[in-house]
């Protein structure tokens, strides 16, 4: 027969400690904890330029810029060898990785959208992107939140949130009028200070907003943004909420729910699929919350799906430019990892990933197409397994899907 080769031999000899999985086998006490480190991208895609994000590489510039990092876990996992495909040099790439599964995901769905990433990891494509408005919502649009709150608005155009509020903050203050504004994603944003329109409230306008923002123009989420603080030194609270579109069609939430398994979310996962499909939802806010709420969550919730989205990396760190900041937070989430592994049963099933990139380095605040990594862990693995580049995202959910033994997704194969 055909000698095989290192990588192939790696996987047979993997898949011998794996015990064997069929669809539809239901393994009560199997867990998948899946989380994302939100807009750690892994090098730019090969249609990147058409984004205007040619040479984006957000992990691998965040290394180069701080040098190294304490992130033992994720190089245990296989980090050093997934930014290695990237193509450029970095500051702790020759790290050897124990036994992991690690690769890197290419997106299929059009954009660079935090829901079409999360939906896609979940099993679910989207064939056309997201109406995008980088000129601002069109006047009918605009007219009928305006009458739906009783209130105009200021701004109505693409900006970044901390400086289109330092902007019109003042007059937000004097007039009561909220502030909206886009992004290069799909997304119709609502900043108010919370002592003139109180967080519940805003909420409220958000839900007229999304009932409004339907059919050509289903933006995908529409996004609470409360404030506080005096002209010069407003800062953003940890109130926000999104109000996502429903995910058009199934996902691995869907189905891990209607097997009778628990899904348990932490954060933001539950606002980007609309709270759909999901049985327990602790609240996070930033990453140290989050890290605590997913730890709480691996100690209660004794089988089925648990999900946490770390996203000061994208909100805090990548939009902002502040490359000392998202190295840091990725330093937090690599203690949380470690505290993960050490606290894994044998059944448990650890999927790291992003949902897209974010590179602070990289010219304009918004997201980058990028190409996201991928690690899997099980304390019962033997040896490092190489995956390669594959695609989609969905390879992620086809394989959380198949450790707790249930159907799969057209879109995505399981890779264990």
């Amino acid at each position: 027969s055909t000698p095989k080769s290192p990588r192939e031999r790696s996987a047979k000899s993997m898949t011998r400690h794996t015990p064997e999985l069929k669809p539809g086998a239901r393994t009560a006490s199997r867990r998948v904890l899946i989380i994302v480190i939100d807009g750690a991208g892994a090098g730019a895609t090969p249609d990147a330029a058409a984004y205007g994000d040619a040479g984006a590489n957000t992990l691998v510039h965040v290394l180069q810029k701080h040098g190294t990092l304490k992130i033992p876990n994720l190089l245990r996992l296989g980090l050093a060898q997934i930014l290695r495909a990237a193509g450029e040099p970095f500051p702790q790439s020759g790290a050897t990785p124990g036994p992991a599964y690690f690769g890197r995901l290419a997106p299929r769905s059009p954009g660079k959208d935090t829901t079409s990433g999360h939906w896609e990891l979940a099993g679910l494509i989207l064939q056309q992107p997201f109406p995008l408005y980088p000129e601002g919502f069109p006047a009918a649009i605009i007219a009928a939140f305006e009458k739906a709150i009783g209130r105009k608005v200021l701004g109505n155009l693409a900006a970044s949130g901390t400086e289109i509020i330092e902007r019109l903050g003042a007059e937000h203050l004097a007039s009561g009028a909220p502030i909206v504004y886009t992004s290069a994603d799909s997304v119709f944003q609502i900043a108010a200070h919370e002592e003139i329109v109180p967080p519940e409230e805003l909420y409220r306008w958000c839900l007229a907003a999304r009932r409004i923002l339907q059919g050509e123009h289903a933006v995908g989420r529409v996004i609470a943004r409360p404030f506080i603080g005096k002209p010069g030194s407003f800062k953003r609270t940890a109130r926000r909420r999104d109000f996502s579109l429903a995910p058009p069609g199934e996902t691995l939430l869907d189905r891990v729910a209607a097997a009778g398994e628990t899904t348990a979310v932490v954060g933001k996962v539950a606002d980007i699929f609309a709270h759909r499909g999901i049985a327990v939802h602790l609240p996070g806010g930033h990453n140290e919350a989050v890290g605590r709420d997913l730890i709480e969550l691996q100690r209660t919730v004794q089988s089925g799906l648990i999900w946490a989205t770390f996203g000061d990396t994208d909100s805090l760190y990548g939009h902002r430019n502040d490359s000392a900041g998202f190295a840091a937070a990725l330093e937090h989430v690599d203690s949380c990892l470690g505290e993960l592994m050490a606290a894994a049963s044998p059944d448990d099933l650890l999927l790291i990933t992003a949902d897209h990139g974010c590179d602070p380095t990289h010219p304009g605040t918004d997201h980058t197409r990028e190409y996201v990594p991928l690690m899997a862990w099980c304390p019962r693995f033997t040896a490092p397994v190489d995956l390669g580049t594959r695609s989609p995202l969905s390879d992620l959910g086809a394989t959380a899907a198949q450790w707790l033994g249930i159907k799969g997704f057209e879109h995505g194969s399981a890779f264990l």
